[in-house]
């Protein structure tokens, strides 16, 4: 039976994961440097498919570091107990980090320094669904009832790391810095090829044609979730029991096979109200 939830500043957290004192040291004594590159995303938003795809570009495509270590260790979470020890273990160079927390939560240090981080938005509906179908498996928060019970939880904030409109707002306020890259899982979804090439733009890094084909082929949704070190099927099975998959469906516009028509509505409804003022190119919903 999942634990209920480890309240922090008003946000919750699953306690089987996370301490108080892990994510107020990642808050106020964490040290970004200038070097780093992140990823933060709210959960269920294409995290993984973006630290595959990041790992590639720093090896050129090459499939070696992602065939043989796990996920997690390639970059980990920032805010997570074994996500902190292994930051502290890691070699002297560039680092990359990962983190689902919202902006008031995240490192102070970051916002006086140059390091590099892309953000990911995705569908806040193909989010709420894929969360519901994860999470009703996972053994790390509480299991909803429904696919009505999650939704609610979900528009309500009472999810892990809390109300994705509060967490997507903060964030895309920092979307105009030059260290700041804000991507869509949709655009990812719809051309990879140049998202891929925007992307190693923003990190300064240049990959050969060839180099670029090998990138977009190690990183489908058909060899991360064939691939041992990146679907999560090494992981600690009191917390993902065999069967849970971090990689279901990866699809765009999923929610469709899932939301009722009222449901959705009443959906868009609260997005236009909790949204409203955004470049709606740059917040997808529908």
């Amino acid at each position: 039976m999942a634990e209920d939830y480890l309240w922090y500043a008003g946000i919750p957290f699953p306690a089987t994961l996370y301490k108080t004192e892990g994510i107020k040291a990642a808050h106020e004594k964490f040290v970004v440097k200038d070097e780093d590159i992140i990823t933060v995303t709210y959960p269920k938003s294409g995290t993984h498919w973006m630290i595959e795809i990041l790992c590639l570009i720093l090896n050129k495509g090459d499939p070696e570091w992602i065939r043989s270590v796990p996920i997690w260790d390639r970059f980990p979470w920032i805010e997570m107990e074994w996500g902190s020890r292994r930051i502290r273990d890691m070699k002297e160079g560039p680092r990359q980090l990962t983190s689902h927390l919202p902006i008031q939560l995240f490192p102070k240090s970051f916002f006086t320094s140059k390091a590099k981080l892309i953000y990911v938005i995705r569908n806040p509906k193909d989010v709420l669904v894929s969360g519901y179908y994860f999470y009703s498996q996972s053994k790390i928060m509480k299991h909803p009832e429904s696919l009505q019970q999650y939704y609610e939880w979900f528009i309500q904030g009472n999810v892990q790391y809390g109300s994705w409109f509060a967490h997507v707002l903060g964030w895309m306020s920092m979307r105009e810095r030059e260290n700041v890259l804000v991507l869509s899982y949709e655009a990812l979804k719809k051309d990879t090829r140049s998202t891929v090439k925007r992307i190693c733009q923003f990190l300064g890094k240049k990959l050969e044609p060839q180099e670029l084909d090998l990138v977009l082929e190690n990183s489908s949704f058909q060899a991360m979730k064939e691939n041992k070190m990146s679907n999560f099927s090494l992981m600690d099975r009191s917390y993902f029991p065999a069967g849970v998959e971090m990689t279901r469906r990866g699809m765009v516009g999923d929610w469709k096979n899932h939301l009722t028509i009222a449901q959705a509505e009443a959906f868009d409804k609260i997005f236009r109200e909790k949204m409203a003022g955004f470049p709606p190119e740059l917040l997808p919903c529908d």
